[in-house]
């Protein structure tokens, strides 16, 4: 029999306020690109693959290599294995272009920048794909380094339960959740991206789930 993975009731409330805090709440429309960013998620592989055959842009950029949590998982990069993937649910080979170096979100954005350039991909608007926990950090990131880029975020339509058993591990969906909400604040502070609001729930739930022990993936 499988369990299903839940977070706790004693936790639920905090969880949620980041979890929805995180997810941008925009209208996808139709722009000049899509930009899948790498984890250790497939799901932004499946959403790009969706908005593509939806015509809501004609190409897609799949970036990045490994980090320690992925390297297992997806040997070959996070970018080809995204790659290979959205082909297997109908993207055509020639409408994916892949960037296999980058190792943080910053790098995501200037490598598939340059990528598109050497390509002669005109580029004004974007929808930018991710965990649906990185929205917020991927849009403040890219806009600090593509100010002038229309950008709209996009993930899988997951509940927070959804999500929780797709990954099936509680622990590591709050420490990830929690590290995005730190790095909101801290990489603003660092200049690697631009300010975002931080209401005082948001505040208060992030440090409560720290007194609680998901502290994994603070910087």
């Amino acid at each position: 029999m499988t369990t299903i993975a839940l977070v706790p009731d004693a936790l639920r409330a905090d969880v949620e306020t980041l979890w929805d805090y995180h997810n941008m709440h925009h209208v996808v429309r139709p722009s000049d690109v899509g930009i899948g960013l790498g984890s250790h998620d497939l799901g932004v592989a499946t959403c790009a693959a969706d908005l593509y055959q939806q015509g809501m842009f004609p190409v897609i950029v799949f970036t990045g290599a490994n980090a320690p949590t992925t390297v297992s998982r997806f040997p070959r990069g996070e970018a080809v294995h995204y790659k290979e993937h959205a082909i297997e649910l109908g993207v055509p080979e020639d409408a994916i272009l892949v960037e296999p170096r980058a190792a943080n979100t910053g790098e995501n954005f200037t490598y598939t920048r340059n990528l598109l350039k050497q390509h002669g991909v005109a580029v004004r608007s974007a929808v930018v794909i991710s965990r649906p926990y990185q929205q917020r950090r991927a849009y403040a990131t890219c806009k600090k380094l593509w100010p002038e880029l229309e950008v709209t975020c996009a993930s899988l339509p997951l509940s927070l339960d959804d999500y929780v058993t797709s990954i099936g591990d509680v622990d590591r969906v709050i420490n990830m959740l929690v590290g995005d909400t730190q790095r909101i604040i801290e990489y603003a502070r660092r200049g690697f991206a631009i300010e975002q609001p931080y209401p005082d729930e948001v505040a208060a739930a992030f440090q409560r789930l720290v007194a609680a022990g998901f502290t994994s993936r603070l910087v």
